[in-house]
């Protein structure tokens, strides 16, 4: 059998199993990526936590500080019918089952409904109650007043609202509201004469009260001055109250679908996304299976590697390079030889051969540490003087 024939034999009798370091290593990106996909899904259940706890600002359901629930709840214990809404015909069936007029608080947070639906909203209701309105909700529901900025502070009673009337004092943050028509029946309160708080506008089809205040009715502030007094009031006005937040059920089946509000520059590049991912899943999540043998092209003998690094060194001149590979290996077989562990320093083995051979500390630490080849010739001198050292240790310490 020729060389080449024997070293392929030994080859295919070796372990083929890969060692922990090598599953590891290649392992790496998929647990970098399972890393990854738990802290998204941790950060965005953390969000959606905090989402749920704080609920919808002013809610009659919500008890967090920003809810509404405690007014709500005070209404009912006064006698009033609260019923929730969430859209327009749920407002339209609560008027419906009144038994006289109604009170409607419309809070469009997410400036839900259109011109059309604030109409029907005015029709449905005796005294309609709106919570900080924007710009295009006062045009549709109260004509003649403007948005004036924001406001705060402690307003005193400065009107002859019964609501304002009773609260005396109202202490509060939001926005403030101005009269910008003459020819309204419009009454402002809670001001400083130009802009104000709240603002009572009298339409033929109903009484709508613009309140800018809307942290007022909230859970972490009505119970600051007359805030609970004047919320009480105004929403307590009627036996049925009509608390109406819209909500995406308004929108209607005329809305646009997802496909229509999608980019078509969206779908073709999920599919390249996709795409890039099943081929890096194919690339890096290959089987990893056992090692296939192939033929050496070329066998280097053990001698030529030796001698081809000798003759490195020569050129260099590194005797002391080439001395300290000697005795590296030196080192390793007068361990074995001294019956020490493998963790032994250079210290410990060089004590271990003096004390084995007789020999003077120093002089083995000279051989094995200290020696410095200037020459060719000291260099082979300190080789004749490991191989010695190490036949003679290897000589004490034969049972």
């Amino acid at each position: 059998m020729s060389t080449r024939e024997a070293a392929v034999a030994d080859a295919a009798q070796e372990t083929t199993t890969p060692t922990v370091r090598r599953v590891l290593r290649r392992g790496i990106l998929w647990v970098v990526m399972l890393v990854v996909v738990l802290l998204v899904a941790v950060l965005l259940t953390s969000m959606v936590r905090g989402s749920v706890q704080a609920g919808v600002p002013l809610a009659a359901d919500n008890p967090a500080p920003g809810g509404a629930m405690a007014l709500a709840e005070v209404l009912r214990d006064q006698g009033v019918d609260v019923f929730e809404a969430g859209s327009l015909d749920g407002v339209r069936e609560a008027v419906d089952r009144a038994d006289g007029p109604t009170t409607v608080l419309l809070w469009d947070i997410d400036l839900v409904l259109e011109t059309e639906q604030h109409d029907d909203l005015l029709l449905l209701t005796d005294d309609l109650v709106v919570i900080e309105p924007t710009a295009f909700e006062l045009q549709d529901l109260a004509p003649g007043i403007a948005q004036a900025g924001s406001t705060g502070g402690s307003f005193d009673a400065d009107c002859d609202l019964p609501a304002v009337q009773a609260a005396e004092t109202v202490t509060a943050t939001g926005a403030a509201y101005r009269i910008v028509r003459d020819d309204v029946d419009a009454t402002g309160c809670l001001g400083d004469g130009d802009r104000y708080a709240l603002v009572r506008l009298e339409r033929p089809s109903a009484t709508v009260t613009v309140l800018g205040l809307g942290e007022a009715l909230s859970n972490g502030v009505i119970e600051t001055d007359g805030d609970a007094a004047l919320a009480l009031h105004l929403l307590g006005a009627h036996r049925t109250l009509v608390w109406y937040i819209p909500t995406f059920a308004d929108l209607g089946p005329g809305g646009p679908t997802l496909a229509e509000l999608t980019p078509p520059w969206v779908t073709p590049l999920a599919v390249m996304l996709l795409l890039t991912a099943l081929g890096a899943m194919l690339w890096r999540g290959r089987r990893i299976g056992p090692v296939v043998v192939e033929d050496l092209p070329v066998v280097v003998r053990a001698g030529e590697t030796m001698e081809g690094r000798a003759r490195m060194y020569e050129r260099s001149g590194d005797r002391l390079h080439a001395l300290d590979t000697l005795r590296v290996g030196t080192l390793g077989r007068l361990a074995r030889a001294c019956g020490l562990p493998r963790t032994a320093s250079v210290t410990e083995i060089s004590d271990a051969v003096a004390a084995l051979t007789g020999r003077d500390r120093g002089q083995v630490a000279g051989i094995l540490i200290d020696a410095k080849p200037t020459t060719d010739a000291e260099l082979m001198r300190l080789s004749d003087d490991l191989l010695r050292l190490e036949a003679e240790a290897r000589e004490r310490g034969r049972p």
